[in-house]
């Protein structure tokens, strides 16, 4: 897209004015206690004067006949974001967190997996993933990734996710109240870091490349319409996947990856499985569209690894 350089600038712009913010109020501290309460009580001042504007747009559009307009305002990020810290948004936390949910859901399909809302229980969301991702751990760390961004992103209110399997153990992922200050939401738990990466939209169908992104190298794919990303790391031979290539299966199906070195073989399009050996499976990495945007969760360590 032409506009996306401009996209990218001004999305990292807004994500990151909370920590802006944080930063100026810092620096007035060195000019005493009451040059500090001074700059905090401005900033109050213009949020309040800011959010008794948004509160009068929201009552306007709520009166008109057009009832989608709201919903399309809501649905932009930046806009959501200040009606939540307003509590001016006009969609509850249940409504919120399943269409959050419904925005990952075709990612978490690639994965052969899916979510479902159990419930919603003061600020804790109870989920249940299902499908095969269940029995990859790379594929379940980076489901359950996407899945606490999406959340996070549409109910800063929500403190913890519990997620609920088929035996009914659980496991609690904390989940900050991200946007409460203005804060970036731009960070994700677990090491981790958003990348925007709009040169891996450029591949073609079939093609295999190599991207270096936030000091991890990561391999790239488009099967048909659908992109994949994975860390540049065979689990067969310990070895780079640099010149792998996607070869289709000889009974039809989705194309697979072969290790150009121990000519291992991966289901791209399942969470990277092994064809050859249960136990070699490649390191997914979290590839969405984040506000329009094509973004990378990279992990500080590798998915799959353990402490």
């Amino acid at each position: 897209m032409a506009d996306r350089p401009e996209e990218l600038a001004g999305e990292a712009q807004w994500r990151s004015a909370g920590d802006r913010i944080q930063t100026l109020l810092d620096a007035t501290s060195t000019g005493g206690a009451a040059a500090r309460e001074r700059a905090e009580q401005l900033v109050r001042e213009v949020v309040d004067l800011y959010g008794a504007g948004l509160a009068r747009v929201v009552s306007t559009i709520a009166d008109q006949t057009d009832s989608g307009m709201l919903d399309r305002l809501v649905a932009d990020d930046l806009v959501a974001s200040l009606l939540l810290v307003h509590g001016l948004h006009p969609h509850d936390v249940h409504r919120r967190v399943g269409d959050a949910l419904d925005q990952v859901r075709p990612y978490l399909g690639s994965h052969g997996g899916d979510v479902h809302l159990l419930d919603i229980v003061g600020e804790t969301v109870r989920l249940e993933f299902a499908g095969s991702c269940q029995s990859c751990p790379s594929s379940a760390v980076t489901l359950e990734l996407a899945v606490e961004d999406a959340i996070r992103a549409a109910a800063p209110e929500i403190s913890s996710i519990e997620l609920v399997t088929p035996d009914t153990t659980s496991a609690v992922i904390p989940a900050d109240s991200l946007l409460a200050q203005l804060h970036s939401r731009g960070q994700p738990s677990g090491g981790a870091a958003w990348h925007p990466v709009p040169d891996l939209a450029d591949l073609a169908p079939g093609e295999v490349g190599g991207f270096a992104v936030g000091g991890v190298v990561v391999l790239a794919c488009r099967v048909g319409d659908e992109l994949y990303a994975y860390r540049d790391h065979c689990p067969a031979c310990d070895g780079s996947l640099a010149g792998a290539a996607l070869h289709r299966r000889l009974a039809g199906g989705d194309p697979v990856l072969r290790c150009p070195r121990c000519r291992a073989h991966f289901d791209v399009v399942h969470a990277g499985a092994g064809l050859d050996d249960d136990a070699h499976h490649l390191d997914p990495i979290p590839l969405l569209l984040r506000d329009g945007v094509l973004s990378l969760a990279v992990p500080a360590e590798p998915m799959g690894a353990s402490a």
